[in-house]
C-alpha cells in the first residue's frame, strides 16, 4: 500500500518562529513512517517558501535553510495540481500532497492566512479552517462569538484605531466602566508582544499605545484573579475534551503563549476538582470549540476566579506541538501517545476534507 504524502509546514514570519521549528522538528521525527512519507517545508523569517529535505534536528536548531539541498517550493492554489511546485535550476516540478500539518503560530500562520491558500488548493489539512482561524486569533471576535453563545469571559472593551484621535477619553471610559487593573492586548497576536498590565490610567494609555503598535485594534479585559486551567479538544463532528490540566507553580509569571509548562510553571493533570466543575469545565471548552466552527483540535485556556466564576480565557487552534507541550501532554492522559496522535491529526484531516465546504 502506497505511504500517504504528508506536507509538514513551519516558520513563517511571525514572532512563533521559533515555536514553529521546535514543534516541527518533534512532529516530523515522531509522525509513523510505515505510514506516512513525510515533506518538509520551511517559511523563512522574511517569508521565502523552500522544500527542505534535511534531517529534523536542524529544523529546531534553525540550520534548516543553510542546507545547500534546499530549492524554492510553494504550495499551488490550483487544485488540478495538489500539490507542491518545486523550483529547481530553472525548471518547476509538481509533487503531489495528499493531506498538509501546518505548523505555524500567530500571524500568517494560525489567523487562516495558511488555512485559505489550502482552500484554495484542495489539499486536506490538519486542523482548524479559514474563518475559524481567524476568530480565534482575533481576541475581540473570539469575545464576541463567545458573548452569543452565553459563554462567560472576562469583562472586556474594543479600542479601535479610529479612537486614537480621543484615547485618553476612551481609556477614561473604560476605566470607569471595569476599574483596575486591566490587560490591554494587541486584538491579532499569537504571542504576549504588546500585552501589559495597568494599574492607572496614565499607565492605561500608555499600554493602549504600545498594543497599537502591534496590532491596529486593542481589547482591554478586566484583569483575572484565580485558578488557570488548560483543556485539550479533539474531533470534527462530535469534539470531546481531554481531562483538565491546571497550572500551578509561578502562576503570575505564566505565559499562555509559551506552549509549554516550563520555567518554574507546571501542568498538573489530573486537575484536583469536584466532579461537577470539572464537567463544566469540559462542556464549556467543547461549546466554545463548537461555536467558533473549530476542526481537528485545539487548546482551550480557561480561569476559575477567587469567587467561583468559570470564565473562557482563550483557544489556540494552533497549539505548540512539541511532545511535551500542553495540548500533547493532555491527550497523553487521553490515552493518546505523541506517535499516535500525530497519525490520528492527519487521519482525521483526511476522513474529514471533503465536509469543508
Amino acid at each position: 500500500m502506497a505511504k500517504i504524502k504528508a506536507a509538514v509546514i513551519f516558520g513563517g514570519v511571525s514572532r512563533e518562529y521559533k515555536l514553529s521549528l521546535a514543534s516541527a522538528a518533534d512532529v516530523i521525527a515522531n509522525i509513523p513512517r510505515d505510514k506516512y512519507e513525510v515533506i518538509c517545508i520551511g517559511i523563512t523569517r522574511k517569508g521565502r517558501w523552500l522544500y527542505y529535505p534535511g534531517d529534523a534536528a536542524d529544523i529546531a536548531s534553525g540550520k534548516w535553510e543553510l542546507n545547500p539541498d534546499c530549492t524554492s517550493a510553494v504550495i499551488s492554489p490550483d487544485p488540478l495540481h495538489k500539490g507542491i511546485i518545486i523550483i529547481e535550476n530553472g525548471e518547476a516540478s509538481v509533487r503531489k500532497i495528499d493531506v498538509v500539518f501546518p505548523l505555524l503560530h500567530g500571524k500568517s500562520g494560525a489567523d487562516g492566512t495558511i488555512q485559505g491558500l489550502l482552500d484554495l488548493s484542495g489539499i486536506p489539512y490538519v486542523g482548524s479552517g479559514l474563518l475559524a482561524a481567524a476568530s480565534c486569533m482575533d481576541k475581540s471576535h473570539t469575545h464576541m462569538v463567545m458573548d452569543d453563545f452565553g459563554i462567560k469571559t472576562a469583562e472586556w472593551r474594543l479600542i479601535t484605531q479610529r479612537e486614537l484621535n480621543d484615547i485618553d477619553t476612551r481609556c477614561e471610559k473604560i476605566s470607569a466602566e471595569l476599574g483596575f487593573p486591566l490587560i490591554v492586548k494587541p486584538a491579532n497576536s499569537g504571542s504576549d508582544a504588546g500585552t501589559s498590565m495597568a494599574e492607572d490610567l496614565e499607565s492605561l494609555i500608555s499600554a493602549v499605545k504600545v498594543a497599537f503598535s502591534n496590532d491596529n485594534k486593542v481589547v482591554v479585559e478586566k484583569f483575572i484573579k484565580g485558578r488557570k486551567f488548560e483543556v485539550a479538544v479533539f474531533g470534527y463532528d462530535s469534539p470531546y475534551s481531554s481531562y483538565i490540566g491546571e497550572i500551578t507553580g509561578n502562576t503570575n509569571n505564566y505565559n499562555p503563549s509559551n506552549f509549554d509548562a516550563v520555567s518554574g510553571d507546571d501542568l498538573t493533570i489530573p486537575a484536583v476538582l469536584p466532579i461537577e466543575i470539572q464537567k463544566n469545565i469540559r462542556d464549556t471548552a467543547v461549546n466554545a470549540f463548537k461555536a467558533l466552527n473549530c476542526k481537528g483540535f485545539a487548546r482551550v485556556d480557561l480561569f476559575i476566579t477567587d469567587d467561583g466564576q468559570l470564565l473562557l480565557n482563550k483557544i489556540g487552534v494552533a497549539p505548540g506541538l512539541r511532545h511535551n507541550s500542553v495540548f500533547p501532554k493532555l491527550m497523553n492522559h487521553l490515552g493518546f501517545p505523541y506517535p499516535y496522535l500525530l497519525d490520528k491529526l492527519l487521519e482525521n484531516a483526511v476522513e474529514n476534507a471533503e465536509r469543508c465546504y
